[in-house]
C-alpha cells in the first residue's frame, strides 16, 4: 500500500507548477517560471518611432535585440513610475525573447492544480484572454498571466516588426 501512496504523491507533484510572482500596482501576478530567462534591473532603452506606448523600445542583451514591453502600460495602470524596485523579467516565448517591465518581483511559488481557479470574465485589469487562472495561497491571490497568449497576440506582432 505504501508504494501506491508514493506513486500518487509523485503524480500529484508532477502537476504542481512553479510561478515567478511579480507586482503591478497593488496586484500580484504570476508567470510560469519555465518561461523566465532572467531578471534584470530596468535600464534605459532605445525608443522606436511609431511603436505603441506599451513598447518602451529595445535593448541589446548580449548581442540579442530584445523588445521591452511595459506591462503596467499594457494593463492600463494609472501611475507608471520607474524606481529602484522596477525590474525587467526576460521571458522566452516561442523562440522570441522579450523583456517585460514590472514594479517588482517578490518570490517563486509552487501551486498545485487545486490552488488554481479559472479566471473570471470581469473585474480584472487585463483581458481574461491573457489569464490562465487565479492562484490562491493562504491570504494571497495571484493573477496568473498566460505569457504565451499575451506575447503572441496580434498586437504583439508589432514587437516583431519593431525588433527587425
Amino acid at each position: 500500500m505504501n508504494q501506491t501512496n508514493d506513486a500518487a504523491l509523485a503524480a500529484a507533484e508532477a502537476y504542481n507548477r512553479e510561478f515567478l510572482v511579480f507586482s503591478l500596482g497593488d496586484e500580484e501576478y504570476a508567470v510560469d517560471i519555465l518561461k523566465v530567462q532572467e531578471i534584470r534591473g530596468y535600464e534605459n532603452v532605445t525608443r522606436i518611432a511609431n511603436a505603441p506606448d506599451f513598447i518602451k523600445g529595445v535593448t541589446n542583451l548580449r548581442g540579442v535585440i530584445v523588445p521591452i514591453v511595459d506591462l503596467r502600460i499594457k494593463f492600463h495602470l494609472d501611475k507608471v513610475e520607474y524606481g529602484g524596485q522596477t525590474v525587467v523579467i526576460v521571458v522566452n516565448v516561442e523562440d522570441r525573447v522579450v523583456g517585460i517591465v514590472v514594479d517588482g518581483v517578490s518570490d517563486v511559488m509552487t501551486l498545485s492544480p487545486d490552488q488554481i481557479k479559472p479566471a473570471p470574465e470581469f473585474g480584472v485589469t487585463l483581458s481574461s484572454d491573457f489569464l490562465s487562472g487565479l492562484g490562491s495561497l493562504e491570504d494571497r491571490m495571484l493573477v496568473i498571466v498566460d505569457i504565451d497568449k499575451l506575447l503572441t497576440s496580434d498586437e504583439m506582432e508589432l514587437v516583431d516588426r519593431v525588433a527587425e
